[in-house]
């Protein structure tokens, strides 16, 4: 199969080159956690982040920002209201959206908020594997709710199924990752094992796919984000000893991040491809 052109360490570079010169505003609905992690973040890689939830004041932001991401780690009934208001208000400007379904499967609130969210519009969805094979059974696009210790293997056809049923793009990030919009799936490496020890370096990663999104289509913003964001972790790892650092060394990874790190540390292969 000859590569892609949009899906490659050229296109992911260029992306990034884009993504700065642009500097987009990203809308934060996120979790408490994420949140100093996820402005740094994108501070880091070129983008200008805001954390903004209020009701009051979310159609407002969201008209002046360029992407937003809902992130559903801290549930509170005022959250969802603005959550909701704010994927209503993007899709009807038509600015991407990316929804990030923290420990969907772990509760039926939490998860069928998530179902709620998958079919609001999202431009992508990107979560962890078992997160996204609870989200497509709940869904009813396939797939069933697993532990933690699923795969991103293993969640491939439940991402594609839920792709094609929610109309967004998803990303599903492990050891390798996997985007596919239902019917193309594009495989990206990059990363460190200590990534997942350190709290909310994936929260991070969906805001940083949001930054993207607003320069470059969905498919290609999300291979592109995670390839940028899987070559800085791994260059950060390099680094450090342990985990209790690496969220400081992956922030000046990213500032000073250009193709030669990218093409060092992160591979874009496309997998399946149906011409359609």
């Amino acid at each position: 199969m000859s590569p892609n052109p949009s899906f490659t360490i050229e296109a992911a570079t260029d992306a990034l080159h884009a993504m700065r010169a642009a500097r987009p505003l990203v809308q934060n609905i996120t979790n408490y956690v994420a949140m100093t992690i996820s402005a740094n973040v994108l501070l880091a890689v070129g983008a200008s982040p805001a954390m903004v939830h209020a009701t009051e004041e979310v159609d407002d932001f969201v008209a002046i920002s360029n992407a937003l991401v809902i992130n559903i780690g801290t549930l509170s009934p005022t959250w969802i209201e603005g959550m909701q208001r704010a994927a209503k208000r993007a899709v009807a400007l038509a600015k991407p959206w990316v929804l990030d379904p923290v420990g969907c499967g772990a509760t039926k609130f939490r998860t069928d908020f998530a179902v709620e969210m998958s079919r609001a519009g999202p431009s992508i969805i990107r979560g962890n594997a078992s997160e996204i094979m609870s989200l497509a059974g709940a869904a009813g696009a396939g797939g069933k709710g697993v532990d933690s210790t699923a795969s991103s293997d293993a969640a491939m056809e439940a991402g594609k199924a839920l792709a094609r049923a929610s109309g967004a793009v998803v990303a599903i990030t492990g050891e390798t990752d996997y985007v596919t919009d239902g019917t193309t799936v594009v495989a990206i490496t990059g990363g460190s094992p200590l990534m997942p020890l350190s709290t909310a370096l994936g929260c991070a990663l969906s805001a940083t796919v949001a930054a993207f999104a607003a320069v470059r289509p969905p498919f290609e913003a999300a291979v592109a984000a995670i390839a940028v964001y899987g070559a800085a972790g791994a260059a950060a790892a390099t680094r450090v000893t342990g985990p209790g650092h690496l969220p400081a060394e992956l922030c000046d990874a990213l500032y000073v991040a250009d193709a030669d790190m990218i093409a060092r540390y992160a591979t874009i292969r496309v997998v399946d491809e149906v011409n359609v």
